[in-house]
């Protein structure tokens, strides 16, 4: 019964996650991101579907979901049908992890706020199923039977590889310092602002830029690169098969600063000392404290999907080897020497 009881409480919690955060959260990562590019570039944006434009995103679903699929005559049907599947099973599962909160205790019952609370090794699923997320631009390239959709994969699959080194050991530092792989005891341990992000501000923007290379996001958004790719790994997806691509592509924009913030950002941990909102009567475990920090979680990650779209619309795409001269000769040796820093500072500290 315990079991079963498990079971059901956490296909809730991912049930709640995948329709009051994901897709609600892409809907405003698409709005957010035509209102802060048609600012930045001096335009007007959307405005005409509903008031101020808020429903325009509703009206591009509608308008993808009525489209004809077509599939090319030379695409292998089967792949070119998985990969978008893989794509958002991929991002959907990352959300797994993420504390959007603490907990709360209602009566007796404790009830965390992550869909599954326990996983010690959280960092390395993150970056093991964000990893599997190559074979969606694979399987979508080399399965649309054409040249340019090839070359997007295969640029994809460089780009990903590595730049996952670099993702990886930019986390080494932290964990090191916080002992633990899972995320809750990651954002306990920056509990009175000891956030990450100040003893750790090399590892911090190794990270922010590896996390760009791996959302594919400009200016790292070599994979689909209009000039000379047509449209990248995605040219031959019509319909709600290319929605699912574009739905991953803004998911993006949200689970990438979630990790950020949960890692080095403090996560849900608001920005006052414990001291303080306990002596204002805000406990652990209560819904004064549990509102306090799911708004400071929301509120941090908003900022860091502000600063995406902001990078997105202000920088010029790389070229193909700066990209990979970056990641190979800059960014690697100095996630490197971020570990060695703080083992020796670690040494002379303890």
């Amino acid at each position: 019964m315990d079991i079963l009881m498990l079971f059901a409480i956490g296909l809730l919690k991912a049930v709640i996650v995948v329709f009051l955060v994901m897709l609600p959260g892409a809907i405003i990562a698409v709005y957010s991101e035509r209102r802060l590019a048609a600012f930045i570039q001096l335009r007007i944006g959307p405005n005409r579907v509903g008031p101020f434009g808020l429903m325009q995103a509703f009206a591009d679903v509608a308008k993808l979901i009525f489209k004809e699929d077509i599939v090319p005559a030379e695409a292998n049907r089967f792949f070119h049908t998985l990969a978008p599947l893989i794509a958002v099973t991929t991002t959907a599962a990352l959300f797994a992890v993420i504390p959007f909160a603490d907990y709360v205790m209602i009566g007796d019952m404790r009830i965390d706020f992550t869909v599954a609370p326990n996983v010690n090794l959280a960092v390395l699923y993150i970056l093991a199923v964000s990893s599997i997320a190559v074979y969606s631009m694979t399987f979508a390239g080399w399965s649309s039977g054409s040249k340019y959709p090839l070359l997007g994969s295969l640029r994809s699959a460089a780009q990903m590889i590595s730049y996952e080194l670099t993702l990886g050991s930019s986390l080494i530092g932290v964990i090191m310092m916080t002992g633990s792989f899972n995320l809750n005891d990651i954002v306990r341990a920056q509990s009175d602002l000891k956030w990450n992000l100040f003893f750790q501000p090399l590892g911090f923007l190794i990270f922010l830029v590896a996390s760009f290379a791996e959302t594919n996001r400009a200016p790292f958004d070599l994979v689909e690169a209009e000039p000379e790719l047509v449209g990248g790994y995605h040219t031959e997806y019509t319909g709600m098969k290319f929605g699912l691509f574009m739905l991953v592509e803004f998911v993006h924009i949200i689970i990438a600063p979630c990790i950020i913030v949960t890692i080095f950002l403090g996560g849900w941990q608001p920005p006052v000392p414990t001291s303080i909102l306990n002596a204002i009567g805000v406990h652990e475990g209560t819904l004064p404290m549990l509102i306090l920090q799911l708004v400071s979680f929301a509120v941090k990650v908003l900022s860091m999907m502000a600063f995406f779209i902001w990078v997105r619309w202000s920088l010029p795409r790389f070229r193909y080897d700066q990209l990979m001269n970056l990641g190979w000769k800059v960014m690697l040796p100095l996630s490197l020497l971020n570990i060695i820093l703080t083992a020796v500072v670690m040494y002379f500290l303890k």
